[in-house]
């Protein structure tokens, strides 16, 4: 486990899961979270900080192995994020010695093991598929949006509204991703997704995300993508997803939608005790 005490700075972890990538810190045995807004938005920075699509906080749980808590590069919250997930679990098996672990987010107790091939899978729990939960902002048909372009619209613990594009490569991404995460339909904002059907069960998707922007890739993003593909008739309900930084795999069992991938720990780092004081 990383030292954090205040006099020798913050330790934590670069890590990313189909080049989504993340900051980690891990609280376990401090007593309590050490991540705030203000910590989080200055560690994001990429210039001044150190830079991540989002920072995870590893907590002490009575009710699992451990707990975890996301946060947006902009200083807010994530409540889901399934990359990061499986970056930590990764990390937490390891430690543990074992193929599988249970955590606690915001979504709940979730379970995640190692497969054989060495992807570690998380299930991310089932889809929220009332509007009420996503949420949105009014009683709409959220497999059909009242929006230009037909989305749908998914929860995975945060919103997600997917685009079927025929070419997911030629979306302006920045300029409609932006513009759609702040529609009025979605309260919070929302994860914005263009996907493509690119071959048999197979899905070519990019991804805005609500807080941080563009991302090569988004786990989420992909289980709720998937969601939607499903439920239109496109897919089955096992789908391969390529993305901007790589490639993951959904299925949406009875049980709740896995996530399977790749998983890198780039290096360990620590924030210094200066750096940690300016920006508190």
């Amino acid at each position: 486990m990383m030292d954090m005490g205040a006099s020798s700075g913050l330790g934590f972890m670069k890590m990313h899961g189909a080049g989504n990538d993340f900051v980690v810190i891990d609280s376990r045995g401090r007593g309590g979270a050490v991540t705030t807004a203000a910590l989080a938005k200055a560690l994001g920075d990429r210039n001044r900080g150190v830079g991540f699509d989002q920072l995870a906080e590893i907590r002490d749980s009575d009710e699992a192995d451990f707990a975890l808590d996301f946060w947006n590069s902009d200083g807010s919250r994530a409540g889901a994020c399934g990359n990061a997930t499986r970056c930590v679990c990764d990390h937490v098996m390891r430690g543990l010695g074992r193929e599988s672990v249970s955590l606690v987010t915001a979504r709940g107790r979730l379970m995640a093991l190692r497969r054989p091939d060495g992807r570690v899978s998380v299930n991310m729990g089932q889809p929220q598929l009332l509007w009420s939960e996503i949420p949105l902002a009014e009683a709409v048909d959220r497999a059909h949006l009242p929006v230009d372009g037909d989305p749908a619209a998914v929860g995975m613990g945060n919103p997600h509204c997917i685009f079927f594009v025929e070419d997911a490569a030629a979306v302006d991404l920045s300029a409609r991703g932006r513009v759609m995460e702040h529609h009025l339909l979605f309260p919070q904002r929302t994860n914005v997704e263009f996907a493509s059907l690119s071959g048999p069960d197979r899905l070519r998707l990019r991804v805005w995300e609500r807080g941080a922007g563009i991302t090569l890739a988004c786990g989420s993003g992909a289980c709720a993508t998937a969601v939607a593909a499903a439920e239109r008739g496109l897919t089955a309900r096992r789908v391969t997803l390529d993305m901007d930084g790589g490639t993951l795999e959904v299925d949406w069992r009875e049980d709740g939608v896995w996530l399977s991938g790749p998983v890198v720990h780039v290096f360990d780092g620590r924030l210094s005790a200066d750096w940690l004081a300016a920006v508190a």
